[in-house]
């Protein structure tokens, strides 16, 4: 059967719509419903599934991107010939999610290079493919921005967004020393998040050795023994699973003639990475919906946190 062509109003009334990419799709679809001799009914559907899919990925990945989510670090990308070992009944348990539903937490831990970095991040690809908001971050930029945040009057702001996110997750926690300011906002993280929303955390120190990082050992004490009593722990050992990614020259695939241009994804900030506030080139936080949300939500879960008066309806810091 030769592919039909689509009338342009018929055209023109999905882009209305906002359909448009049916469009693209139903000669293909419509095709296939002739060959298979399917009903009208069944070829509705067929097109609809199409779209929702389409737009479910699609929103996933823009989750993905606004949680700063390496896109190569998926499950479908591990090797899973590494010579790594860690639990998988409590890895399967991650992956069915609930332990984000149940606002659990999750300490990944094992020595360099074993891949911690990458299972965390895939279970926030999961995460974000299952409707989640997530956010990805180094534990020094976390303790960054919350130390730039009080020069700006806008800490309560991030503290918000850190604490009302779905899942976060916190890279390479407890490499060096915290003073005292960076003590009291992890204090303060851990506590408003606890039995509340869920964190992944991934260390190369055991847990029993993140206390001697805290500035203060009753607020650690407090903190610490909080997190890790409402956490699984996946312990990962074996070899370094980097040397797995490093890149390699493929015969089959010889370097362009022309150099590669620079292509922006969509919704992507023109300079420099996406930051934990960049206000220029997204909203604050997309939980952050409105003032009046964020104030019950503060009212209710966090009483210690007050919404500056600088932030505005729609979520940017104005003088």
């Amino acid at each position: 059967m030769k592919t039909p062509e689509i009338d342009p109003e018929l055209r023109a009334a999905l882009k209305r719509l906002k359909l448009g990419h049916i469009a693209e799709i139903l000669p293909e679809r419509l095709v296939l419903a002739d060959k298979q001799s399917m009903s009208f009914q069944e070829l509705m559907l067929l097109v609809l599934s199409d779209e929702t899919s389409r737009r479910d990925n699609s929103a996933a990945a823009r989750r993905a991107m606004v949680a700063s989510l390496d896109p190569d670090m998926v499950l479908e990308r591990w090797d899973k010939s590494a010579k790594i070992s860690f639990d998988k009944r409590i890895f399967a348990e991650l992956c069915s999610l609930r332990f984000v539903d149940a606002a659990r937490n999750v300490a990944v831990l094992g020595p360099v290079g074993v891949g911690k970095t990458f299972l965390a991040c895939a279970l926030g690809h999961l995460a974000c493919k299952h409707g989640y908001h997530v956010l990805f971050r180094r534990a020094d930029q976390v303790l960054k921005t919350l130390r730039q945040s009080r020069l700006d009057n806008s800490r309560d702001a991030v503290m918000v967004e850190l604490c009302t996110t779905d899942l976060l997750l916190i890279d390479d926690f407890a490499l060096e020393p915290m003073n005292r300011e960076e003590s009291r906002d992890i204090y303060q993280l851990f506590i408003e998040r606890t039995a509340r929303a869920a964190t992944i955390i991934t260390s190369n120190r055991d847990t029993s050795e993140w206390i001697a990082t805290f500035d203060d050992v009753l607020q650690a004490q407090s903190a610490v023994d909080r997190f890790i009593n409402n956490a699984y722990d996946l312990v990962i050992e074996g070899e370094s699973y980097r040397p797995r990614l490093k890149p390699t020259l493929d015969d089959n695939d010889p370097p362009p003639e022309t150099p590669v241009s620079k292509v922006l994804r969509p919704g992507q900030p023109r300079r420099g990475p996406p930051s934990l506030r960049d206000s220029s080139s997204q909203p604050l936080t997309p939980l952050l919906r409105s003032r009046s949300t964020t104030q019950n939500f503060c009212a209710i879960h966090s009483p210690s946190l007050h919404l500056p008066r600088s932030l505005d309806p729609e979520n940017k810091v104005v003088p």
